[in-house]
């Protein structure tokens, strides 16, 4: 039976984020200093799928990369793109697009 509420990818959440951290310009070092992590495996696991960042960490990276939260999450439900004109959200798009001939 299929969920009828939405679900976060895990695995696709990671990459997505690793992408947006890549894009902008900064390292997982850059990442572990700026959330204050002791060590950066919690960060490879964000990319792995194995774990999503806490709801706190979601906030501050969405803070670092100047983008909503629900830019770097991934699931099941269609994103709503409310500004068109900009060029995250067309990058965004325009990855997704690829993402799906990847994947098909």
């Amino acid at each position: 039976m299929k969920k009828k509420y939405p679900v976060i990818d895990m695995e696709r959440t990671g990459q997505n984020i690793k992408r947006i951290m890549k894009f902008k310009g900064f390292t997982v070092k850059d990442i572990q200093e700026f959330l204050e992590l002791s060590t950066p495996q919690s960060i490879y696991h964000w990319f792995d799928g194995r774990n999503l960042p806490t709801v706190d960490n979601l906030y501050a990276l969405s803070e670092l990369f100047q983008l909503p939260v629900d830019t770097m999450l991934v699931g099941n439900r269609k994103p709503e793109y409310r500004c068109q004109g900009n060029r995250y959200q067309r990058m965004f798009i325009y990855y997704e697009k690829i993402y799906e001939l990847k994947a098909g």
